[in-house]
């Protein structure tokens, strides 16, 4: 080549390249892979692929499937998914890329389940706690709320006794409500539930199999649960349970095995110290009624109980149609003798994902049946009392089922009048049993407008429906409903249907807008819900069948019904990453108030700082999230109030009011009480947070401070004379507030390859105060309604009293008087206001039965293929009225009566005989602070068996492990804070066995 013609080229030459390496700069490639679960190899669906330093980006498909245009200039990939530790991945030469996630060490903790959608953890705005399957209360757990308890700043779990499914009082933040219901409103997978109890079950909560679900949320504070209006005065519990997984087909397995027993019996007088007592202090007569035989009727009555509980579940992806099937059945006795439980649960869920990822489908159903046989509770206070020196069978008679009764030859029936009943004979001839179904369902869909891809449409129908139905028999030999002349017994049946509905919508818009530093998400919404309930009205029957006179009922059946419809709206509004505010409004009408208050409106507003995120903190070590957290909204309350209380109505008169025409009665009619001025109860909530992490979040927690002012509280107040149909009508007088301060921290305290140690502790303290209760504010001359009803005396008598200027069920008793040794002195009492008589002017307000103070503790521990946890729980400064006690602690429970009764233990050491006003002392006051080891707990996982196809872990737990209290009855843990017949929580241990196939 010359050198002209290679001079004349060079000019082409640079051109040439310039344009090549202009192409190379804006050309792009087509990268295609697939994202699987690292532990399985099964593809995850909508897991994030974004190009880094870019806003191109894209979702996997239902496979795990991808193909995105990637800039030649680019060089990584940053790949995310919900519960998955996130990755960066190069570009490099490969065309064809496959990326494996782990999970991410805290499940469900960056992304956060709210009211209607989600968001990530780091934006929220108001007091939320999370917690997820991996941290849930281990072993024969029958009841959902079971699983959270102890776990959470701020929400109080006390299970009701040791029944199979017994429920649990649960109080978040102290309540808000003094005779609407305190209990917070509880949604699963966006279907909040009615409340209300299910006929034929123990509760309606038991109807949930714990094994299907994935976490709880917690709304604490009014600017995370205002967005549901009337129902979160008393805070929101959100259930989410799991989802299809997609990719191959997964099967597990699981089985529990468990045998529970009781700790700790009622202190009664043995055999030898009840003959002892009746000899030196009874009537020839009574000494004469003593019998040979030493029998513990506790023991006679309790057993030790068999339970199994066995699910299965089966999940995968069928192309675009993740799944997951669940089978669950639980089989358990009760500790008392003749209870059962039985359940069966089905569970289906599909979550398919279409057109290109913007249709998002899931729908969700579930369905119970239970079959229950109730025992006789009357058993357990019967077995405190009965003569220990009777024997548990009559061998001289096969009358009242061959069991021992107390006999008078003088009466029709031949038994004893007003004579407690044999306990063993209470519980074997009575079938009292239940037959709950209950299903709860919903297909939302989720659609991201193709045309604007930032706004999504939600829909969701759901629906509640149960059926209970169940037979209560009492043979004709019974004692207890015992005829002569061969009727007798019971042969009732019950029924009732439920069918609540849902149908809400949404429009919800999340656009970031870099320009401006700024993110938005609106969401605004429509919420329809129907409860309708049918209660079928029997007559009543004898065991024969016969119909028992004067029992048909007037009406075959009754329906209560309410309606509640809602509009909502939410901005949340994200300022350079760093400034939040979030703004919610919600208009709820309800049927149940009358149409000058049918409509109320409830607002908030919560701001948040990311103080880690400032440039002074951005580069610290220590400090790897720091967050500060301001809100207030306004919450409403009305369940628990009547569908119909601002109607006027008539209502049946007592059976004793009739008129006479010939030789018939016939009951009237009459009007009955009503307030067509009834409104909302309405909360106002403040809360100050502050989350922190330290040294890479190994550290976490937060600490929140709250102040709770409940006004318009639903009250019975008394009405004068003429001015209305009844003594007492609900209004809407009094205030009340709570105040307190949660503290929550997490820590991992050891983090290496094969053994970490996780430790959580949180603590809170809550004030309640009365702060009116009267239409004229702080009325001297009401002293507030009485409440915490007692067993014994003549008539119902109370020990707490609602009054302005303290906690709600505060002890309202007789100061009890002490001799020099310590001992009480049966009768006398401090005489108050001084005026020289005992009376009601004596009594005084003094402890709570609520705790101002309980706590937490978790620990697990994970070495290699071992771990281990427990969980620890405490209550502080919470008092109960030791009812037992002061019930049947005194001389006149044995010698006062015309049969002999056993006596409390408590007897011994007060030698109290029997006084009228003994009752309300303040001696049977306890304090019942308490340290409990809920749960104790150890796993093995064996690896991988039959030939690598399964994994296999097994484990065992011990339930209600220790108690440690200065409390002398049975259990220090008494939501009411009256201890009187309450159901033993057993000690449970438990073995399982869990296969992944």
């Amino acid at each position: 080549m010359s050198k002209s013609i290679s001079n004349g080229l060079k000019p082409f030459a640079g051109l040439v390249i310039c344009t090549f390496l202009t192409f190379a700069t804006t050309a792009q490639i087509n990268v295609k892979g697939k994202v699987s679960d690292s532990r399985d190899g099964s593809g995850l669906a909508g897991a994030s692929v974004l190009v880094k330093g870019t806003q191109s980006g894209t979702q996997t498909a239902a496979d795990g499937s991808f193909s995105i245009d990637v800039p030649a200039k680019a060089s990584t990939l940053v790949i995310s998914a919900v519960n998955f530790t996130q990755q960066e991945v190069p570009v490099g030469s490969q065309p064809l890329m496959a990326i494996s996630l782990a999970p991410s060490l805290s499940t469900l903790t960056d992304v956060v389940v709210i009211g209607y959608g989600t968001t990530r953890k780091k934006d929220l705005t108001g007091s939320v706690a999370t917690i997820s399957s991996k941290d849930f209360q281990k072993g024969n757990i029958t009841t959902p709320e079971q699983l959270i308890a102890g776990k959470v700043a701020g929400v109080s779990v006390i299970s009701n006794g040791g029944q199979p499914g017994q429920g649990s009082t649960i109080r978040i933040r102290g309540g808000s409500s003094l005779n609407a219901s305190n209990d917070p409103l509880i949604v699963i997978d966006g279907v909040p539930l009615d409340n209300d109890k299910v006929s034929g079950a123990s509760n309606p909560l038991s109807l949930i199999n714990s094994n299907d679900i994935e976490s709880f949320t917690i709304l604490k504070d009014a600017s995370a649960a205002a967005i549901y209006g009337t129902r979160a005065s008393n805070g929101v519990i959100i259930i989410t349970t799991k989802k299809g997984t997609g990719g191959k087909l997964r099967v597990n397995v699981s089985s529990v095995n468990s045998l529970s027993k009781i700790i700790k019996q009622v202190g009664v007088l043995s055999a030898d110290q009840f003959r002892s007592i009746v000899n030196a202090k009874g009537t020839a007569a009574q000494q004469a009624m003593l019998g040979s035989a030493n029998t513990d009727w506790q023991d006679e009555i309790y057993q030790t109980a068999f339970a199994t509980e066995n699910n299965i579940s089966i999940s995968g992806g069928l192309r675009k149609l993740p799944y997951r099937i669940s089978l669950g059945y639980l089989n358990q006795d009760g500790v008392l003798r003749t209870d059962h439980l039985q359940k069966t649960s089905l569970a289906f869920v599909l979550n398919p994902v279409l057109f290109n990822n913007h249709l998002k489908i899931d729908i969700n159903l579930k369905g119970t049946a239970e079959e229950a046989r109730f025992a006789n509770q009357g058993a357990i206070g019967g077995a405190v009392s009965f003569d220990p020196t009777q024997p548990v069978y009559n061998d001289k008679s096969n009358r009242f089922g061959g069991y021992y009764e107390w006999l008078d030859p003088a009466t029709a029936t031949g038994l004893a009048a007003l004579a407690g009943r044999n306990p063993l004979g209470l519980l074997n001839q009575r079938s009292d049993r239940g037959k709950p179904q209950r299903s709860i369902g919903n297909i939302q869909f989720d659609y991201k407008f193709h045309f604007l891809p930032d706004l999504h449409a939600n829909l969701n129908l759901g629906y509640d429906v149960s059926k209970g139905t169940g037979t209560v028999f009492v043979s004709d030999s019974a004692a207890s409903d015992y005829i002569a002349g061969g009727k007798g017994g019971l042969n009732n049946h019950y029924k009732q249907t439920k069918q609540n509905s849902l149908l809400e919508f949404y429009l919800n818009y999340v656009k970031d807008l870099p320009s401006i530093k700024s993110r938005i998400d609106v969401l605004a919404g429509y919420s329809y819900n129907n409860y309708q309930t049918k209660n079928y009205n029997y007559a009543s029957y004898y065991a024969n069948g016969t119909k028992q006179p004067s029992t048909d009922p007037t009406f075959a059946y009754d329906i209560p019904e309410h309606t509640l419809l809602s509009y909502f709206g939410r901005l949340n509004y994200t300022y350079n990453n760093k400034y939040l505010l979030t703004g919610t409004l919600r208009r709820d009408g309800s049927s149940r108030f009358g149409p000058n208050n049918k409509w109320g409106t409830f607002p908030s507003v919560a701001l948040a700082w990311k103080v880690k995120d400032e440039g002074f903190l951005s580069n610290s070590r220590t400090i790897s999230d720091l967050k500060l957290r301001l809100g207030y909204g306004v919450t409403g309350q009305q369940d628990g109030l009547g569908n119909y209380s601002y109607l006027s109505f008539y209502s049946l008169s007592q059976g004793n009011a009739a008129y006479q025409f010939g030789n018939t009665f016939y009951q009237g009619y009459r009007p009955s009480g009503y307030n067509p001025s009834l409104k909302w109860e309405q909360t106002a909530t403040s809360n100050v947070g502050l989350d922190y992490g330290f040294l890479n979040n190994r550290i976490t927690g937060s600490i929140d401070v709250y102040y709770k002012k409940t006004t318009d509280l639903l009250n019975l107040i008394p009405q004068p004379a003429g001015s209305n149909f009844a003594a007492y009508i609900f209004a809407n007088v009094g205030d009340m507030e709570n105040r307190g301060i949660e503290f929550n921290i997490n820590s991992q305290v050891i983090r290496k390859q094969d053994f970490t140690w996780d430790v959580n502790f949180n603590l809170t303290y809550n004030k309640n105060e009365i702060t009116n209760l009267t239409i004229v504010p702080n009325d001297p001359n009401y002293i507030g309604f009485p409440g915490g009803g007692i067993a014994g005396g003549i008539g119902g008598q109370n020990t707490q009293i609602n009054a302005v200027g303290g906690p709600k069920n505060t002890f309202y008793l007789y100061k009890q008087v002490y001799d020099s040794a310590g001992k009480p002195i049966e009768g006398v009492f401090v005489d108050k206001n001084q005026d020289g008589i005992i009376n009601q002017n004596d009594l005084y307000k003094s402890k709570g039965a609520d705790p101002k103070v309980f706590l937490g503790f978790s620990t697990g521990i994970n070495y290699k293929k071992w771990n281990a946890g427990f969980v620890l729980r405490a209550s502080i400064d919470n008092y109960v009225y030791n009812n037992t006690y002061s019930q049947a602690g005194i001389l006149n429970q044995v010698t006062g009566n015309a049969v002999l009764y056993n006596a409390s233990s408590n007897y011994l050491e007060t030698n109290f005989v029997g006084n009228s006003l003994e009752l309300l002392s303040d001696y049977y006051v306890q304090n019942a602070s308490f340290l409990k080891m809920d749960n104790l707990n150890i796993a093995y996982n064996v690896g991988r068996i039959y030939h690598n196809k399964a994994g296999l872990r097994l484990s065992a737990t011990v339930q209600n492990v220790f108690v440690i209290t200065n409390y002398k009855g049975v259990d220090p843990e008494i939501g009411s804070g009256v201890d009187n017949n309450l159901y033993p929580r057993p000690r449970t241990y438990s073995l399982g066995v869990n296969l992944d196939f």
